[in-house]
């Protein structure tokens, strides 16, 4: 006998976002020490995901990280919007971030490309940046 999925699809389901309480990462000592919450752990997600290669870890989800790889030797009048693109997508998988905006881009070191930007978090705005060698 096939079994039935009929009973199970008319369950009425309940989703609930998992709290953003985390071990604390001081980046400037390289300790992890004591938990963080709210916009504090949003720092720290931001910073992850940007920092994670897509597709290059088996202990991610393919939808968590950022790809980077196929940027590098590109021209800067591809990167630029691209790289907006790229963070954006990467940085939205997240449920807990609504929007990514107000890019500035900087491009006068050789082989880098320094990029700030906003991103609208459900516990408020936070300002990041990060670097891309291309």
């Amino acid at each position: 006998m096939i079994p039935s999925t009929s009973t199970i699809l008319a369950t009425d389901f309940e989703t609930t976002t998992q709290p953003t309480h985390t071990y604390a990462m001081n980046l400037t000592s390289n300790r992890i020490r004591g938990y963080t919450d709210g916009q504090e752990a949003m720092k720290q997600a931001i910073y992850k995901i940007l920092n994670t290669e897509r597709y290059q870890y088996i202990m991610y989800s393919w939808n968590y990280g950022i790809e980077l790889q196929g940027l590098f030797g590109q021209p800067i009048s591809y990167v630029v919007p691209e790289l907006e693109r790229r963070i954006t997508e990467a940085l939205t998988w997240d449920d807990r971030i609504n929007s990514v905006s107000d890019f500035v881009f900087d491009t006068s070191r050789r082989g880098v490309i320094a990029v700030s930007f906003t991103v609208n978090t459900i516990y408020g705005d936070v300002s990041s940046e990060t670097e891309v060698n291309i």
